[in-house]
């Protein structure tokens, strides 16, 4: 019996000694496999073998991301006017970054970033930890690591993924650690601790198609990085780990607490919070946003980009770059003080002007036939079926169906355009075309007339709901503000400014008939006596009919091309009242001729472009010819002071501010029919111009009184202007224009004769709707 339990005994020792065995043997064939697989595996996913891991990414691309870089437009006042982007990024330096953000960054995600190389193993310790006494204490993976993870997850339309992620998420995982930890490592042997910081930021993506600390400084609170505060900092910080989730636009409430986890962090650490009463004083207050998305409808000058844009995709495509993800930088030459004094001139008399519009055209509708002066009837139901809408509904029921009428007139939810803001109201089809066709739209922009500078494009009033520019894409008759161009010949063929001549309209054979134009205030003249200076300040058609007939119309044809019109000009008589179409673009630049002592530099907007290094990939040269002689361009500058200096000029009505220790030009027109009305100024420093009008021909003014260019175009150029000289640093100077230096060979001070009050030409036209 006792040698039988012993007998057991040994049986159970020898067992147990055998697991124990075992037990120790699978421990060091476990901790040999960790010791040399672990590594081996490592270095099968740093070589991606046999394509089982997928690829890593080159470290050139850390340093030098070249998929995913937004192309930028610089001012000539090194202001950011936009970008072109498929992901909005653009890259900081360290430097560039306020020490609040960084030390925000590092006490809040990574406290011992200065210490480690890459790998955080306490942090590690610590999560591993939790994990067994079911206590989370947070994740281990550094900022080195987290910039790792940008590196092959930033570009959605690359995949890193090898074979092996076919086994599920926890292989796919581990892969992903393993990348991470042999990126971070090299990260830290080839860049400095700064760098790392600067890349992480610039690699990091901030929800509302902010990419980058940059973007998304600008996005939230309309800020530089180097200018970011300690509150504004954790609000950006705390979005790490998940931008959309505690997206400070979207979830305002999750943000704070994000934002005030943060600041218990800096607070906990010592850093920018003295005290337990400061954190709770800063933990109370609001996330204190300026939210702007970037997109092309907003920020300065929108239509100048959307021109530019065209320019530069043929540019680019001519050189095999991609301009919406290559880092260009763009320098132009506008300038972003003038160009918000102009689109804020421009929004101010519009949202006047447009009410005075509506007011006074009252129910009626401004779509008026030229000849019948009547509503034209069928005019909605015409331009509807230009739309892309309407061709859908006919594609969808066919043409003449019913269902096309009822879909076109249903009302459905829509954000309109209003001057006091977006407004959301139930608009069908056919009521949005009625109400956008009532705007009035107004083109404007401003040049340097001795170097071709553009310095501020407005293309209309609102590029979100209107997209048509009126600057260089619109063509339409300039009225009166052509009559420079007639005037130019007559001097350059030998008239003097001085020279006298009577107020009588000639006649002219067209086919069919005789043509004798009429004056603005009606009838063919009245015989009285002027000198031609008088008669173009004042706009007298007859006076002008009679140059253009002295002087043959394929001559003004001829001066006006080589004073910068590029448009095709009809050789008719009726070419003196401006009835051949021009865009403002080629306006400006003309009259700049005038300014610059004869030489026509072609208005230009690029300076250079350079590469995401620096490098000069094209510098942009002006093209320019000797025009006129400098005694002609003189004379005409003198004849467009006439408008302002004349007794009735049609410039006569600027104000005293502008005409301080000023000497200014200036031609107003005003189509026959009263849809368009223009205004082209000149200065010793700016020539800018102005043109107001429906999107349509059709769409006329109430009365050619009510459209004259002095009423809708010149007091923009008034506005401009005084703001332009209010600010200093834009260089716009008061002063008088440039005499030749060969001298005139007259004197130019012609003595004004007395007209009779029967001659006071003030733009007064009897176009009136019945």
């Amino acid at each position: 019996m006792i040698e039988t339990i012993q007998s057991k005994i040994k049986a159970i020792l020898k067992t147990k000694k055998s697991w124990v065995d075992k037990g120790i043997r699978y421990v060091w064939i476990g901790f040999l496999c960790i010791l040399l697989g672990l590594p081996l595996f490592i270095f099968t996913v740093q070589i991606d073998l046999f394509g089982l891991y997928g690829g890593m990414p080159d470290l050139a691309d850390v340093e030098n991301p070249e998929n995913d870089l937004s192309s930028e437009i610089i001012s000539a006042d090194s202001v950011s006017l936009g970008r072109y982007f498929r992901f909005n990024r653009s890259p900081v330096a360290y430097e560039e970054l306020s020490p609040e953000l960084v030390n925000t960054l590092i006490l809040s995600e990574d406290h011992r970033f200065r210490e480690h190389s890459g790998i955080d193993f306490p942090a590690y310790i610590r999560v591993f930890f939790g994990l067994l006494t079911l206590n989370p204490q947070g994740g281990g993976s550094t900022i080195t690591q987290q910039l790792a993870k940008n590196l092959y997850t930033r570009n959605p339309g690359k995949s890193l993924d090898g074979h092996l992620v076919i086994f599920g998420r926890y292989v796919k995982r581990l892969i992903e650690k393993v990348k991470e930890w042999t990126i971070a490592v090299e990260l830290e042997r080839n860049f400095t601790k700064d760098e790392i910081i600067a890349m992480y930021l610039n690699t990091t993506e901030f929800s509302s198609n902010s990419y980058g600390i940059k973007v998304a400084a600008e996005t939230y609170f309309n800020k530089q990085p180097d200018s970011l505060n300690i509150m504004e900092s954790a609000v950006l910080v705390g979005m790490l780990q998940n931008p959309s989730w505690y997206n400070p636009k979207n979830h305002p409430d999750r943000a704070i607490k994000k934002r005030n986890e943060v600041l218990y962090k800096l607070y906990r650490n010592g850093y920018g919070i003295e005290d337990r009463e400061q954190f709770d004083s800063l933990s109370a207050l609001p996330l204190g946003l300026n939210f702007r998305v970037q997109n092309q409808n907003q920020g300065l000058a929108p239509y100048f980009r959307t021109v530019l844009s065209a320019f530069l995709q043929k540019f680019c495509k001519d050189r095999n770059i991609d301009l919406w993800n290559s880092g260009l930088k763009i320098y132009t030459t506008i300038d972003s003080r003038l160009q918000r004094y102009a689109e804020d001139a421009v929004y101010q008399h519009a949202t006047k002007l447009q009410g005075d519009f509506e007011r006074t055209w009252g129910k009626r509708n401004p779509w008026i036939d030229d000849n019948s002066r009547a509503e034209i009837k069928g005019f909605l139901d015409s331009r509807i079926k230009r739309t892309d809408y309407y061709r859908y509904l006919v594609g969808r029921y066919g043409k003449g169906s019913d269902s096309v009428k009822i879909m076109l007139n249903l009302k459905k939810p829509m954000t309109i355009f209003t001057y006091a803001g977006e407004k959301d109201t139930l608009f069908s089809s056919m009521d949005s075309l009625k109400y956008y066709k009532r705007f009035l739209q107004v083109g404007f922009m401003a040049m340097d007339p001795t170097n071709g500078h553009i310095k501020a494009w407005v293309g209309g009033v609102n590029h979100k709901f209107f997209k048509y520019d009126h600057v260089r894409q619109s063509s339409r008759q300039p009225g009166s503000t052509f009559k420079p161009f007639v005037y130019g010949m007559a001097i350059e063929a030998g008239h003097s400014p001085c020279e006298v001549l009577r107020d009588v309209s000639p006649s002219f054979e067209v086919p069919g008939s005789v043509w004798s134009p009429e004056n603005s205030e009606g009838g063919h003249g009245t015989g009285e006596e002027m000198t031609i200076r008088q008669a173009m300040a004042r706009s007298v058609n007859s006076i002008t009919a009679q140059l253009l007939q002295g002087v043959g119309v394929n001559n003004v044809v001829e001066f006006a091309h080589r004073t910068g019109i590029e448009s095709s000009l009809d050789p008719v008589p009726s070419l003196c009242l401006g009835t051949s179409d021009v865009n403002l673009y080629e306006m400006v630049g003309a009259y700049s001729t005038f300014v610059n002592g004869g030489i026509y530099t072609k208005p230009y907007f690029l300076i250079r472009i350079e590469d995401k290094n620096g490098n000069v990939i094209e510098n942009f040269i002006p093209e320019g010819r000797q025009a006129l002689n400098e005694e002609t361009a003189y004379k005409m500058v003198y004849m467009l002071r006439g408008g302002v200096e004349e007794r009735h000029g049609t410039s006569g009505g600027l104000g005293a501010e502008v005409r301080k220790d000023n000497e200014i030009g200036g031609k107003t027109g005003t189509t026959d029919n009263a849809s368009d009305g223009w205004y082209i100024g000149i200065t010793q420093s700016l020539v800018a111009g102005g043109w107001v009008g429906g999107d349509e021909r059709a769409i006329h003014f109430p009365s050619w009184q009510f459209g004259q260019g002095s009423k809708t175009a010149r007091p923009i150029w008034e506005n401009f202007m005084n703001k332009a000289y209010a600010d200093q640093r834009t260089g716009v100077m008061r002063g008088s224009f440039k005499r030749p230096s060969s001298g005139v060979d007259l004197n130019l001070n012609c003595k004004s004769k007395d007209l009779s009050d029967s001659l006071s030409v003030k733009e007064e036209k009897p176009w009136e709707i019945p």
